[in-house]
Parts: structure tokens; sequence; C-alpha cells
């Protein structure tokens, strides 16, 4: 059993995180703007289903691994952001 992460957008994600999920994770955190306002930047968690790593976004946005093993984000649907 592999025990999940939580980070904040934007920091560098923890030795926990497969370098081939950092890519996709580093090109969702890119297309988040600074907030001028002082409002906290969302968070990412990393989960294992099926021994494969999950990072979701706290806005409903999910980075995962293709059959390739390249990185690929999507929304997800049931969170009302697609």
């Amino acid at each position: 059993m592999q025990l999940g992460t939580r980070w904040t957008s934007g920091d560098e994600p923890p030795k926990s995180v497969p370098a081939a999920l950092r890519t996709g994770i580093e090109a969702v955190d890119a297309t988040i703007p600074v907030d001028q306002l002082g409002q906290p930047r969302p968070r990412w968690t990393l989960t294992w289903l099926e021994g494969r790593p999950i990072a979701e976004l706290d806005t409903g946005i999910i980075v995962s691994l293709d059959d390739n093993g390249q990185a690929v984000a999507r929304n997800d649907p049931e969170d009302g952001f697609g």
C-alpha cells in the first residue's frame, strides 16, 4: 500500500510523485494565474489507484498516466468545472 500526499500548486511536488507525472502537474500549474489578492492557491492530492499514481487538483483537474506512461490532464466530469 502506498500513502498519498498533498502540496500547494506551484510548489515543488514531493519526491513520492513520479517524474512522469510531474510534467503534467507542472503544465497545469503553469496555467494557473498568480492571485494578486492573496487568495490561497489550490492544492494537489496524490493518490494511487491499482498501483498507478493520480494527482488531483482541488479544482477537479486530474493528472494521470496513460498506457504509454505519459502524463494526461483532464477535468473530472463530476466536479462541475468541465
